[in-house]
């Protein structure tokens, strides 16, 4: 899970402020944001593709049976990349 911090975001600009004690090194650079619930669809999104590859690693297909294997993992696949069941 990502560490968050309590920040302040201007809904004109979207400056973006977080009040802390400066020690006196202190640098300003730019960083990227994203926000928490668009980082845990994404984190959701990711997990649901691990376990799809590791389904394809670890599974085995009975003789004559690839087939049937091999349209089951595509369609857990199409679900975690978010992709509509065709009819």
């Amino acid at each position: 899970m990502a560490d968050t911090i309590k920040a302040w975001q201007c809904i004109g600009c979207g400056r973006l402020e977080a009040s802390a004690q400066c020690v006196g090194i202190c640098q300003d650079k730019p960083v990227d944001l994203v926000s928490l619930a668009d980082y845990r669809a994404l984190e959701a999104r990711v997990e649901a593709l691990e376990e799809v590859a590791r389904r394809i690693a670890l599974t085995r297909p009975r003789d004559g049976e690839w087939e049937r294997t091999w349209v089951a993992l595509q369609g857990r696949a199409k679900e975690a990349l978010g992709i509509p069941k065709s009819g």
